[in-house]
């Protein structure tokens, strides 16, 4: 199973940070989980959330996606009603707390006539900006008044950075959330770089406000017994070789690896092979061709020379054997490149390890014979 929240048996493995994140919400520790996009954070948190509210009636989960928050006053509405709705299952109760603590804010509340759990806020934006206080705090304001304990799970944290003075309204976050007893935070991103700013950098408000978890690709070997047995439960044969196969093949990336299995899954009748994987893996290239293409003719010549130089295992960029080789310019743009190509997302920069954030792309690139310009 991809592109979705990976549920049940469909979710691999990540024994050691499902116990990580389970200990720290359960513990009150704020937590920061960074990874690259399609790794699968909603999944784990989503895990860890489902498995304490069954342990623990009185710890609630409140998810909020910021993909599309594009403003302060977005935020707030969001923030508002994603609390309103963790904080109880019935709409009766939305309706008064709403009215209780956010009354002064909320010139009205609509509520779908086919669906009641999907309602909106509308606010009277003024009053929010002059005192924003009651919203910020809604969630500890709640969890004293149920005798409950909220988590909030925020994903695309990195959004803010878009909003107008970010740093500004960063502050007056934190400055609130801190207060918090009875609020745990798992703050979460795929911007590794732009995450990195928020959480790390000395001047930054959100600078040590929780536990920093670097999420990591699931290993080969843990790999090997989750997706053999998913094929014996269908009454078809992986061999652990084959399996480790379709692991390295997709970079050990959790959403290549589920779906190049899927996609050898159903070309297997019985016995798979390797040259089904191989086939399997060539077809999802071909799928995603023309979107690739489009990726690569969006990129400048010396830009394509320097990922041709990732794909060669290049280490030192910076090097006058390698500007010269793959025609990069200066040391000076060499920096600019991989500041462009990972503000992009097409690498990942991790130290002075530079890897393609899309095993999928890399080996498509390599297929079709990039060359240096």
């Amino acid at each position: 199973m991809f592109g979705k929240v990976i549920t049940g048996g469909h979710f691999a493995n990540r024994s050691n940070e499902l116990a990580h994140l389970k200990a720290n919400f359960t513990s009150g520790i704020h937590t920061i989980l960074i990874s690259p996009r399609r790794w699968g954070k909603s999944s784990l948190v989503r895990r860890a959330a489902g498995q304490i509210e069954t342990e623990n009636k009185s710890i609630r989960f409140c998810f909020l996606d910021l993909m599309n928050v594009r403003s302060e006053s977005e935020f707030y509405r969001h923030f508002a009603s994603a609390v309103l709705k963790a904080g109880s299952s019935k709409m009766e109760e939305w309706v008064d707390d709403a009215r209780s603590f956010l009354g002064k804010f909320i010139p009205r509340l609509s509520f779908s006539p086919d669906d009641i759990s999907n309602f909106s806020l509308s606010m009277d934006w003024e009053e929010v900006a002059r005192n924003p206080d009651d919203i910020l705090n809604l969630p500890e304001t709640l969890a004293k008044e149920k005798k409950i304990r909220f988590v909030l799970c925020i994903d695309e944290f990195q959004n803010l950075a878009a909003f107008d003075d970010p740093v500004a309204f960063q502050s007056k976050l934190r400055s609130h959330w801190q207060l918090h007893q009875n609020v745990t935070f798992c703050l979460y991103g795929s911007k590794r770089h732009m995450l990195m700013d928020v959480f790390t950098k000395p001047a930054m408000p959100f600078y040590n406000f929780g536990d920093i978890l670097f999420l990591q690709k699931i290993k080969t070997e843990d790999w090997i017994p989750f997706l053999t047995t998913k094929f014996e439960e269908t009454g078809k044969i992986l061999s652990p070789e084959q399996a480790k196969l379709i692991a390295e093949t997709a970079g050990c990336h959790p959403y290549y690896v589920q779906q190049l299995a899927q996609q050898t899954w159903l070309r297997t009748h019985l016995i798979c092979s390797e040259d089904i994987v191989f086939a399997a893996w060539d077809s999802l290239q071909d799928q995603l061709s023309l979107l690739f293409q489009n990726l690569t003719d969006s990129l400048s010549p010396t830009q394509l020379n320097f990922l041709k130089a990732v794909s060669d295992n290049q280490t030192q960029m910076t090097s006058k054997t390698v500007i010269d080789t793959y025609r990069l310019g200066t040391p000076g743009n060499v920096k600019k490149i991989k500041e462009a190509l990972e503000n992009r997302e097409i690498i990942d920069l991790s130290g002075k390890t530079i890897s393609f954030l899309d095993p999928l792309y890399e080996a498509w690139l390599k297929r079709d014979g990039l060359q240096p310009g």
